[in-house]
Formats: C-alpha cells, sequence, structure tokens
C-alpha cells in the first residue's frame, strides 16, 4: 500500500462500523466510508466530540449535523494550501490519500529538468493541479461541475498560482479529450480520477469499469513523445489495482514503453500499527 503519511493538518484517528474519525487541523469530522466493515469499540474520546457528523438517510443521502464547525477553513500538506469545508455526500473537498499522488507527480515534474504539460481530468478541486502546477508544469484542469472549477481556481489563489499557465475548463472529460486528439495538442502528463457512477449532462450513465478501458485508450492519444508519467485512480470496489494495472499494462506500455505500477493507496490511523484503505492507484511512467 501506498501510505499518505507526512499530514501535519490530518489524522485518521480511528474507523469503525461503516465510519471514519478525523482530524482536519483541529476540526474533528465523522464521515461514513464503506470500507470500515470491521466493529471495533469506539474507544478514541474524539468519536464523543466530533464538530460535524455526516448522517446517511434511509431514503438516500443524508445530512450534516453540525456543532461549532467553520463553514471553511484551510489544510496544508508540505507547502500546498487547500480549503476544505462540509459540503453534499459527505464529502469535504479534498482527499488527503492522494498526497501519495502529488508526491510522485511532482518528482517526475521537477526531475525533467524541462517544461512540462499535465492534462487533470474529473479535476475535481485541483489537489493534483496545485501539485503540479507548484512543481513548474503548465495545467488544463477539466471537470464537467462549474462549482469545482472555481474551488479549484480558488485553491490556485491560496498557493499563489494565479499567474502560472493553468487553463480551467469546464466541460464532460471525453469530448474534451475527443477535441484535444483533432487538435492535435499532446501532454507530457495525464492524471485521472473518475468517478465510479455517474450521469451525464443528457442523462448518459457512467459506469467505470465499463467506460474505463475506452477512456484509457483515448487519453492514450494525447500522450507526447516524451511523457512522463499517466496516473490513474479509482475508488471503486469493484477495480482493484491489479486490473487496472493490466489496463495501463495493455494500453499505454505497448505504444509509450517505460513500467506500471499499481496499489492500494490509504492512510495510516493516528498513533496505531494501521493503515486504512482508500482506495487504488495505477501509475505508468517513463521509467
Amino acid at each position: 500500500m501506498w501510505i499518505a503519511d507526512a499530514w501535519k493538518d490530518y489524522k485518521l484517528l480511528d474507523a469503525t462500523d461503516g465510519e471514519k474519525l478525523e482530524d482536519w487541523k483541529g476540526h474533528i469530522l465523522i464521515r461514513p466510508d464503506p470500507q470500515a466493515i470491521w466493529k471495533t469499540p469506539r474507544e478514541h474520546p474524539a468519536w464523543r466530540r466530533a464538530a460535524g457528523h455526516y448522517i446517511r438517510s434511509r431514503e438516500g443521502g443524508g445530512h450534516w449535523d453540525v456543532e461549532d464547525l467553520p463553514e471553511a477553513w484551510r489544510v496544508c500538506y508540505k507547502d500546498l494550501v487547500f480549503q476544505v469545508k462540509p459540503m453534499n455526500f459527505k464529502h469535504t473537498g479534498l482527499f488527503p490519500e492522494q498526497a501519495v499522488n502529488w508526491d510522485f507527480m511532482r518528482q517526475k515534474i521537477e526531475g525533467a529538468g524541462r517544461p512540462v504539460s499535465v492534462l487533470n481530468l474529473f479535476a475535481y478541486t485541483g489537489g493534483a493541479t496545485v501539485a503540479c502546477a507548484k512543481a513548474g508544469a503548465s495545467v488544463v484542469h477539466v471537470d464537467a461541475a462549474k462549482g469545482m472549477v472555481a474551488w479549484a481556481k480558488e485553491n490556485a489563489a491560496l498557493n499563489g498560482l494565479t499567474d502560472r499557465p493553468v487553463r480551467y475548463i469546464v466541460d464532460d472529460c471525453v469530448k474534451f479529450v475527443e477535441r484535444e486528439i483533432r487538435r492535435g495538442h499532446r501532454y507530457d502528463g495525464i492524471v485521472m480520477d473518475p468517478p465510479s457512477y455517474g450521469r451525464g449532462p443528457g442523462g448518459e450513465v457512467w459506469k467505470l469499469e465499463e467506460k474505463l478501458f475506452d477512456l484509457l485508450t483515448l487519453c492514450r492519444q494525447v500522450l507526447s513523445d516524451n511523457a512522463l508519467f499517466f496516473l490513474v485512480n479509482s475508488y471503486s470496489t469493484g477495480l482493484s489495482a491489479s486490473v487496472m494495472k493490466y489496463m495501463l499494462e495493455t494500453t499505454v506500455r505497448p505504444v509509450f514503453g517505460g513500467v506500471v505500477a499499481a496499489d492500494e493507496i490509504g492512510l495510516r490511523v493516528d498513533g496505531r500499527d494501521l493503515c486504512f484503505p482508500a482506495g487504488a492507484t495505477a501509475r505508468w511512467s517513463k521509467e
């Protein structure tokens, strides 16, 4: 497992019975997580003093039960700054386990010794965009949700990146890549964090297990001849790290060479010799 264990402003305190207990820079949150299928005792004292608790509804969705929690606040990872806040469907606008991938991409970009262009698809609030731009890359940030793109711009501003070459595009990611192919645009790095399930603006259904291979095949066509990395994330329990590795091995590596690695990503439980699984990542890199 690749573990995001360099956080100072975030801690995973405990997890049990479908929920996890987190410390977001002093603000204690309880959020649902289907990976926590065990039922260990809630002995950590922070369970009884959470400032925010997302409670699922039997009818679907849910709501935040909030006590003394600011509308939004900032957290830092190394030299990166992000705004977080409780939002619909349990999220905070940041996935802390992704820090392992931010570090990987920054290492590749900073070690290239040349200008690097990155395409960030399903880019959400811009964690990867901020990390890549901070490392010196030009970034094209694409997400279909206008509100998430606006939030990503705020995160970039918090990091002093407003004058960096970052393009923010509100669009369907597949349609955007198809246009980039026709335009002949190429990128040295691609990162994508596609949803497990969703519906497009026309009501079309997106199921990651059915769409991912075609998406990887499509995106391969916008990799440059000097590409550095191609990184794919998944939170779907139906897609293991090995499955995603197989896909990159059969789509990207036959054309560009290089190596493919894949593993679970996760978070260390504070003060314990335990790691919490939080999805999987597959990475192709030139070397």
